[in-house]
């Protein structure tokens, strides 16, 4: 700020004056070149000399705001953006002619090219008045660099609660979306824990209707089984006694043999099978013994049949009870995997429920940190009329250093470019 206000270039002469002035800064330097030449070109060539600074400000990417001049190649380009016939060796000679260089300069500052450019007398620009008002300057300049600092600190802050506010936003999307969909997740895993218990019901009445229809092919088999031994061992019996009383009729003396033999068709003539008790007469015994042996055959045919028969059916009965109890075993698998998804499921919705709170609450802070830059740049905007007012009245009064004044009104202009148009802001 000090830089801008300097009424009064040290050194002892004039060579040394605009030594001094062509190291401030582009600013500085554009300042001073106006007042100096307010009243013949200042007025007409502001702005011409604001976009020489900004320009030359933004070709020197090293020092910027604080740059003094540029080497010859970024001259170049300066020039080459206004179209600038004059190359920089003719302005140096320009300037070698008139003696305000020497021969070994490599730097070129922006006054060397005004002085050029415009043709001015560097004598009288280094001894030009300033401006008696300095104290009004630095009051001035204070205040548009209070408020440019307001406004950059409001961008900032403005941009940060702008970042933080739509990654909170952002943040609260995902989590609803995360939690709608442990929701659904979690209503999915009820439902197949639901299910699942109903099957497992379902295959434990199917093990207990089909322990219940193996129960009787069971009996079934087992009675047949036994009617079987029972009616081979009345069978082996009576063979066995066939056989023996057989064997006595035709072995051993007269006597034995007879009575063998009586007894033998005493046998045969008897009823082996409890529903032939009629009694027959002798000469039929033989042919109704033929008849009970095949009775007793055909008998044990059938039995050994219905005990096969009885065999399948619990076979298909224990297969079906061994179907449905892995299938009540998989119902309790399925169970126990249905409960461990809805407890997950259960838990995701919870932490989704809790990532949405977090992502709420921080778009709270981010939306009052929102509300804290609109306050700064409403502060700022508040320096922006202040500022307008004080520059208002001091270019009002007579002796005063215009070019500084307009300098910093026309600062005063671009900061109006980050107010709304509503409170007197202009479009960017």
């Amino acid at each position: 700020m000090a830089d801008n206000t300097l009424n009064v270039l040290p050194g002892s002469t004039d060579f040394e004056k605009l030594e001094y002035l062509c190291k401030r800064t582009f600013k500085a330097q554009a300042v001073w070149f106006l007042n100096a030449t307010w009243n013949t070109i200042g007025q007409q060539e502001a702005e011409n000399l604001w976009n020489y600074v900004h320009k030359a400000q933004e070709i020197d990417i090293d020092h910027k705001e604080q740059g003094t001049h540029l080497d010859e190649l970024q001259a170049h380009r300066l020039l080459e953006s206004f179209d600038e016939t004059m190359t920089v060796r003719e302005m140096r000679t320009y300037l070698r002619q008139h003696g305000a260089i020497g021969d070994r300069v490599k730097s070129v500052p922006l006054t060397h090219w005004w002085i050029a450019k415009y043709g001015e007398d560097w004598e009288k620009l280094v001894n030009a008045s300033q401006g008696d008002n300095r104290e009004e300057i630095e009051k001035a300049q204070a205040m548009v660099d209070e408020m440019n600092a307001a406004f950059e600190d409001a961008d900032a802050k403005a941009q940060v609660a702008a970042a933080a506010l739509r990654e909170a936003q952002a943040r609260e999307a995902e989590s609803v979306a995360a939690a709608q969909a442990a929701k659904a997740a979690e209503d999915e895993a009820k439902a197949r824990e639901q299910d699942a218990v109903a099957r497992e019901q379902e295959a434990l009445a199917r093990e207990a209707d089909a322990r219940e229809a193996e129960a009787p092919f069971k009996a079934a088999q087992e009675e047949l089984e036994a009617a079987l031994a029972e009616m081979k061992a009345q069978e082996d019996a009576y063979n066995n006694k066939t056989a023996e009383l057989k064997q006595q009729s035709e072995e051993g003396g007269v006597v034995s043999r007879n009575r063998a033999k009586v007894q033998l068709d005493a046998h045969l003539a008897e009823d082996p099978l409890p529903l032939r008790r009629a009694k027959i007469t002798m000469e039929a015994a033989v042919k109704k013994a033929d008849r009970a042996r095949n009775a007793v055959a055909t008998a044990r045919v059938d039995a050994e049949a219905a005990a096969e028969q009885a065999s399948k059916d619990r076979a298909a009965a224990e297969q079906a009870a061994a179907e449905a109890t892995s299938a009540r075993q998989a119902a309790e698998q399925s169970r126990a995997a249905a409960e461990k998804a809805r407890a997950e499921a259960t838990a995701a919705r919870q932490a989704a429920e809790q990532s949405r709170a977090a992502a709420e609450q921080a778009r709270a802070h981010s939306e009052q940190a929102k509300a804290a830059a609109d306050a700064a740049r409403e502060e700022a905007e508040r320096q922006v009329a202040a500022a307008e007012e004080f520059l208002h009245e001091e270019m009002s009064k007579p002796g005063q250093a215009y070019g500084a004044l307009w300098w910093i009104e026309r600062e005063l202009f671009e900061a109006k470019k980050y107010m709304p148009t509503s409170k007197g802001g202009i479009a960017k």
